[in-house]
């Protein structure tokens, strides 16, 4: 690596700054901000800078390479003190030996506001020890990142604005005290699903806000590596706390009757007081319950856990805190064998498991239904809403669609389509009631059967949440017998969480462990997808980021069909819901 490269990084950065705004960024950076947020968002916040660090053999070579970027180059550095002690913590060197500088430099004809270019500087002289370090940082840009600053930086409004940033997909990811310049800096990391380029984000307030710094590095998990462990290896406790309060109903107790203390929701919930207050202390700390009076009121998180409460995710605490609990216990089988812990603890797979028994297969239907905040977005989509145009109708067929929670969805949003659902037995008849609670009833026909079933003759084919239960194998059994089903000009929308191709943080690293170790499958990311399509002779047309972490992605018959698109493959053909 070079310091031309710098000077190209630079020469780009500028470029950047000068053709975006507060208004045109934030929808780039947060995908999903609605028009309400985005209005707020840029009320109270301006687009001040996009940063880069450099490696300038020295002073000189920094002033030559921001004057080649037509930039001022007599601007003043100043010490740089956070981003000086995240290179120390992250290339374990001493702090007081990386001398890191900032340049605030002024972007002209960015518009009425001003905007600059904010470039830290650490010099490398040639030969010095220095060199892996810039060529990692050259190689990764940890410290480039797009900056927003308050306005009016009041300590409530700032803190109201982190919860936005964090609504909206941002991760906290450090921060610091700048007292050379009296500023508060949070940096958060940008959602998977951004747009912008930058994986980071950050938020500048004048003056020293210590109270909102302290939580904000809380939430990034800025402590010590032994605290930091600790918390970590604790989250089974958070977990089974969770379970137990949705299997006690505690939530339920609080949504019914109000406010409680101790004593009297024990009463309620048939639970022992002392051992009860304990419960409740830790769920304040997760968040779930918060101080009242004497007692504790539900949250809008602890909401979630009522059996009753809209977009309930009682049966997920059930699940992940009962069977997939006892799996996981076994996570280091799958990691040394490469097999499902599910079916090495319960001697059957996830399915046949499920199966056998009811109350575990409506749990888990229910649970499926618990992520369908993920589903908001679809009925909008262009190819359904092209489809609702169709002057004769169209159908719509859901492979594998659980209870029916997302095809009721396109079907209400539609009046003009028609839906088709397949699926085992038990999940038809709760796609049923779905069905009719919805007003849909009329207009869904219903087919029992595995995958080899598909039926022929639809306009789109949904396949929601289904691949990621198996290998590639299968899945391309599973794509190329919706291939068959499908007329040349029918489209297939395949919803899934996508793995970052930037190993950026997600939800979907999370579940790609939790379907190895419990059905044998896997998170991908959209190229991987893509392969897939492509193997059963669908083109993959573009992707849609969808709550969660979630993407739905597009395709239809490639222009050239793979030679084995269509055939039948093997495989069971077992239906996950």
């Amino acid at each position: 690596m070079t310091t031309d490269d710098d000077t190209t990084r630079l020469r780009a950065t500028a470029d950047f700054v000068r053709r975006h705004d507060t208004a045109t960024l934030l929808p780039l950076l947060l995908p999903g901000l609605d028009d309400t947020a985005l209005r707020s968002l840029t009320h109270h916040l301006r687009f001040a800078h996009a940063a880069l660090l450099v490696f300038p053999p020295g002073p000189p070579v920094l002033r030559a390479g921001l004057a080649a970027c037509g930039l001022d180059a007599d601007v003043p550095p100043a010490p740089s003190t956070v981003v000086r002690e995240r290179l120390a913590a992250r290339h374990h060197r001493p702090a007081a030996a990386l001398d890191v500088t900032i340049r605030r430099v002024p972007v002209p004809g960015t518009g009425p506001e001003p905007r600059t270019v904010e470039v830290f500087a650490l010099p490398v002289p040639p030969g010095s020890g220095l060199r892996p370090l810039a060529e990692h940082e050259r190689a990764r840009r940890h410290e480039d990142h797009l900056a927003f600053e308050l306005r009016h930086p009041e300590p409530v409004l700032l803190r109201g604005l982190c919860a936005l940033l964090a609504d909206h997909g941002a991760t906290p990811d450090g921060g610091g005290h700048n007292p050379h310049e009296n500023g508060t800096v949070l940096y958060f990391t940008a959602p998977a699903a951004s747009r912008a380029g930058y994986r980071r984000l950050e938020l500048y307030a004048a003056g020293d806000h210590h109270d909102a710094l302290d939580a904000h590095l809380a939430a990034s998990a800025r402590r010590p590596p032994a605290e930091t462990l600790l918390r970590l290896l604790t989250g089974a406790w958070t977990t089974q706390a969770l379970a137990a309060a949705a299997r006690l109903r505690l939530p339920d107790a609080l949504h019914r009757d109000g406010p409680a203390d101790p004593r009297t929701l024990a009463r309620r919930t048939g639970t022992h007081p002392r051992a009860l207050t304990t419960l409740l202390r830790y769920l304040t700390m997760l968040g779930v319950v918060e101080p009242e009076g004497d007692g504790h009121r539900l949250t809008a998180v602890g909401d979630l856990l009522c059996e009753d409460a809209p977009g309930s995710m009682r049966p997920l605490a059930l699940l992940y805190g009962g069977p997939f609990y006892r799996s996981f216990g076994a996570l280091d089988h799958t990691v040394r064998t490469g097999e499902p812990a599910f079916d090495h603890l319960f001697g059957e797979n996830h399915f046949d498991h499920f199966a056998r028994d009811p109350a575990l297969a409506d749990l888990f239907d229910r649970s499926m239904a618990a992520s369908a905040r993920m589903f908001d977005p679809v009925p909008g989509h262009p190819v359904l809403t092209a489809a609702a145009r169709t002057p004769a109708g169209a159908t719509v067929v859901d492979v594998a669609g659980g209870n029916g929670e997302l095809l009721a969805r396109v079907l209400a949003a539609h009046p003009r389509l028609r839906g088709v659902l397949l699926e085992r037995p038990h999940a038809v008849e709760a796609a049923r009631r779905t069905m009719a609670a919805a007003g849909c009833a009329d207009r869904c026909a219903y087919r029992t059967g595995d995958f080899a079933d598909v039926p022929a003759g639809g306009d789109v084919y949904l396949l929601s949440r289904v691949l990621h239960d198996w290998d590639d194998e299968r899945c391309r059994a599973i794509l190329r017998h919706c291939a068959r089903a499908m007329p040349a000009h029918a489209d297939l929308l395949v919803l899934e969480r996508l793995l970052p191709a930037d190993g950026s943080p997600s939800l979907a690293t999370a579940w790609d462990l939790h379907m190895m170790c419990n059905v044998g499958g896997r998170e991908r990311r959209a190229d991987q997808y893509a392969a897939l399509l492509a193997d059963a002779g669908l083109a993959l047309l573009d992707r849609t980021a969808l709550p969660l972490d979630a993407a739905l992605l597009h395709a239809r018959e490639a222009a050239a069909p793979h030679e084995n698109a269509g055939r039948p493959a093997g495989g069971d053909g077992r239906n996950t819901g």
